[in-house]
């Protein structure tokens, strides 16, 4: 217990840089996606056992904090599929090149082309949450 202690403390006090922040992201976001197959694994197993609490499920689902939690899930699978990338190619084949600088430079463009990628998502996402939701 006490080696688990002292990673946490360890991890909250580290005040890296991108390189920090992109380790921390990456894994808040592995563990937002795995969080999310857990859930959808349960409810659609309810389809064949419990099909009034599928659909009890589903119109939860359309509720406006679910739909933005959606939103903010699109940009996990985004970043942590690019920063994944990122990783296994720096470590597999451009090992040469594993410097501090790289890492700044890599992180950063992870993170523009996880943004860039989960913009039109969001905006197509946050439309169809205003129509559906709002009668906008």
């Amino acid at each position: 217990m006490e080696v688990l202690k002292l990673n946490l403390t360890g991890l909250a006090r580290y005040r890296g840089r991108e390189g920090h922040s992109s380790f921390i992201l990456h894994r808040i976001t592995g563990l937002g996606v795995l969080l999310f197959l857990i859930i959808h694994i349960l409810d659609t197993a309810t389809v064949y056992f419990y099909p009034a609490l599928y659909e009890h499920a589903i119109e939860i689902y359309r509720s406006t904090p679910f739909i933005i939690g959606e939103i903010f899930l699109v940009f996990s699978v985004i970043f942590h599929g690019v920063n994944g990338l990122r990783i296994a190619l720096l470590d597999l084949y451009f090992t040469d090149k594993w410097t501090i600088e790289t890492q700044r430079k890599t992180a950063k463009w992870t993170m523009i082309l996880s943004i860039v990628l989960w913009l039109p998502a969001a905006f197509w996402m946050g439309r169809n949450l205003l129509i559906h939701n709002f009668g906008w």
